[in-house]
């Protein structure tokens, strides 16, 4: 149930969801958190900012709920990292879902994911943990989208399409009806997906071919 909430991260997209959270949700935004060696200033938002390691002390998890708003950094780990953290501390994980996002009644979507506005997810979709939906995409019926997922803006996902765990999709992306997209990919801008991927690949282009003898891991996000 909504209620206080603390988010950790205090980038841009920490600062984007308590916006987000406090404006369009009933949660109540009361702190932000981050790691004691990157604490630099004491507010954000007029509200404080506190070592993650003294959360559970200032905010314990039975009366806090926890958002994770770290972005697709070393391609969604750092958010990952975090996310099962707190979750192991005992910390009800809240979920963010734009009141301007169509989303069909059967649809699912997990924990410590962000909804944008204007998303539209059909029927019988299933969004996993810990995903990031930027705004303005289309998710098509049956697609499954795995945890630890960050999709960028105006991605068109057709039907019955997989989108592996841990990936990243950049904006303006297409992809066909069926198409599985493994672990650990980069999907760059602008791609037209027409066939399964590798994991841990970068794909470009229009048909998306595999950047030759590139990493996914070697990408900065």
């Amino acid at each position: 149930m909504p209620g206080p909430l603390v988010i950790v991260g205090a980038g841009e997209f920490a600062q984007i969801a308590c916006e987000y959270f406090e404006h369009d949700s009933a949660y109540d935004v009361v702190a932000f958190s981050v790691e004691q060696k990157y604490l630099t200033q004491p507010t954000l938002a007029d509200r404080p900012v506190v070592a993650y390691e003294d959360l559970p002390a200032l905010y314990p998890p039975a009366n806090f709920a926890v958002f994770v708003a770290i972005p697709a950094s070393q391609l969604n780990r750092l958010r990952t990292r975090f996310y099962l953290d707190a979750k192991s501390r005992g910390y009800r994980i809240a979920t963010y879902v734009s009141s301007h996002a169509f989303v069909w009644r059967n649809a699912q979507i997990g924990e410590n994911s962000f909804i944008f506005e204007n998303n539209v997810i059909q029927p019988f979709v299933r969004i996993g943990n810990n995903c990031v939906l930027w705004s303005g995409n289309h998710v098509g019926h049956r697609t499954v989208v795995q945890d630890h997922v960050f999709v960028a803006s105006h991605a068109v996902i057709s039907g019955y399409c997989e989108i592996g765990d841990s990936s990243f999709i950049g904006v303006n992306t297409t992809f066909n009806d069926h198409v599985r997209i493994a672990s650990d990919n980069v999907i760059g801008a602008g791609a037209l997906v027409t066939r399964d991927t590798e994991p841990g690949r970068v794909y470009v282009g229009s048909p998306a071919h595999a950047v030759p003898d590139r990493s996914s891991f070697d990408v900065r996000l």
